[in-house]
């Protein structure tokens, strides 16, 4: 074969491996394409006809062309992401991601998705790639450190699991906190919920138990808090010790409450993902109620009637919903230990979403805005607070004695008042005599410096100092 015909038969064979390249992308391609527009723009919510696309789907909105160049015809297209978050009739109720400007009435709207019909639930980055870093609610890198695209991607959400299926907690874990480990001790994949007003010393509480936990991975989800306490409790409160083994999931008081609420799924998705891997996770959630006024500014937005005192019935179904995906997983797995901090507005313990929360945890911490003031923390209210799992994961010993420690606490603080103004004479009543002498180291072993890590060997050693295990 001469050189001419060789090099003609590799000119040939390079056009067709071209073409078939070609012919396999276009065979690849829908043959139509189903767009809606958008009819209706009020407040959060956009309304568009002409599309058929299931509820949680989400879609590209079409923008205004955003010019490169003085040329004619450089104008690279924008669009914006959104969330189908309802519907009535044929109108489907849109809600973006982030605040969109450039929108034109007729605007044109895409479902993501494959095939021509269906939607697609936006999927999101998870796994081990992801320890050490800040991402936003959409799962996109907040620190600078480069993307995730080689982390697995999966939606956010999974099927509910058996709960007899579930393994039962029985197993203390070490929060490094002394009030918490003698007096409201933690199980293994127990939820607790942090009830505080503002100010009163949640965040480095929070942060305490992030970086002294025993658990293979952290998981924080701050939700609706201010940018600069983002800031603060990733680098002062977390520390590098702690960020090292956490992922953080920020979603600013700013960002919409679409992803306000994105962003505790996330989070819970990505506690969820570990936890399916077999690891112990302590998945921290800042907090409870600014998700649930995400969901109510949404559920009004789109005609939702409010119930109790302002929340739209749905907002209390949501609660349930996201944290009973954390916990326990199959016996032999992993496990989900989760903080959720719940805002008492005028620290109001009788507020709905306060109340609602007490009844779907597994206990409450309660912080004190009197404690707070006087400078004893963490202000953690002993005689309000309450373990439900205590019972099954201590010892008889611990408990008889935690108990005592309550009733000391609460027979001091009924009298404090007498014994204020001089009027408690001793001898008249021995158990307050003994709380009077008990008080001091009572309130010495509530307290604790937020660089001081409290083991449970230690607590336990403190505590039957103040408590013999026989009285």
């Amino acid at each position: 074969m001469s050189a001419a015909t060789a090099a003609n038969n590799l000119h040939k064979q390079r056009w067709q491996d071209a073409v078939s390249g070609v012919q396999r992308r276009v065979a690849g391609v829908a043959a139509y394409r189903t767009s809606g527009r958008i009819v209706r723009a009020t407040g959060l919510v956009l309304e568009a006809v002409g599309l058929r696309v299931p509820l949680g789907s989400a879609c590209r909105i079409e923008l205004t062309p955003h010019p490169v160049s003085g040329l004619p015809g450089s104008e690279q297209p924008r669009f914006a992401e959104a969330e189908v978050v309802g519907f009535s009739g044929d109108k489907l109720f849109l809600m973006p991601l982030e605040e969109i400007s450039g929108l034109l009435p007729g605007s044109r709207v895409f479902p993501l998705g494959e095939g021509s019909e269906s939607g697609s639930a936006r999927r999101f980055p998870l796994g081990d790639t992801l320890l050490g870093r800040v991402v936003d609610g959409n799962g996109r890198p907040l620190d600078g450190k480069g993307p995730l695209t080689d982390a697995p991607h999966a939606p956010l959400a999974t099927p509910p699991l058996n709960p007899l299926s579930r393994a039962p907690i029985d197993t203390q874990i070490d929060v490094g906190i002394r009030a918490i480990n003698g007096l409201l001790s933690v199980g293994r994949g127990q939820r607790m919920g942090l009830f505080a007003g503002s100010g009163v010393g949640k965040s480095v509480l929070l942060g305490m138990m992030a970086r002294y936990t025993q658990a293979d991975v952290i998981v924080v989800g701050l939700i609706g808090e201010r940018g600069r306490e983002v800031q603060d409790f990733i680098h002062n409160i977390l520390g590098p010790e702690g960020r090292r083994r956490s992922v953080v999931v920020a979603a600013p008081a700013d960002t919409s409450p679409l992803q306000r609420l994105q962003g505790a799924a996330y989070a819970t998705r990505l506690a969820e993902g570990f936890r399916d891997a077999g690891r112990n996770v302590l998945l921290i959630m800042d907090s409870l109620t600014r998700y649930a006024m995400a969901q109510r500014e949404i559920a009004l937005a789109i005609g939702e009637p409010p119930a109790t005192k302002g929340y739209p019935p749905s907002v209390f179904a949501k609660l349930p919903s996201l944290v009973e995906r954390a916990g326990n997983g199959m016996q032999g797995g992993g496990s989900i230990t989760a903080f959720y901090t719940v805002l008492t507005e005028g620290d109001d313990q009788q507020d709905p979403i306060a109340d609602s929360a007490r009844a779907i945890l597994d206990g409450h911490i309660v912080l004190s805005r009197s404690l707070a003031e006087s400078g004893h923390y963490p202000a953690i209210d002993v005689e309000a607070s309450i373990s439900r799992a205590m019972t099954a994961i201590v010892s008889g010993d611990q408990l008889r004695q935690a108990q005592r420690f309550k009733q000391m606490m609460s027979r001091y603080q009924r009298n404090r008042d007498l014994i204020s103004v001089g009027a408690y004479t001793p001898g008249h009543d021995p158990q307050l005599d003994q709380a009077v002498r008990m008080y001091p180291g009572l309130e010495q072993f509530l307290q604790q410096r937020i660089d001081e890590r409290a083991d449970m060997p230690q607590t336990h050693q403190a505590l039957s100092n103040l408590v013999p295990a026989g009285q």
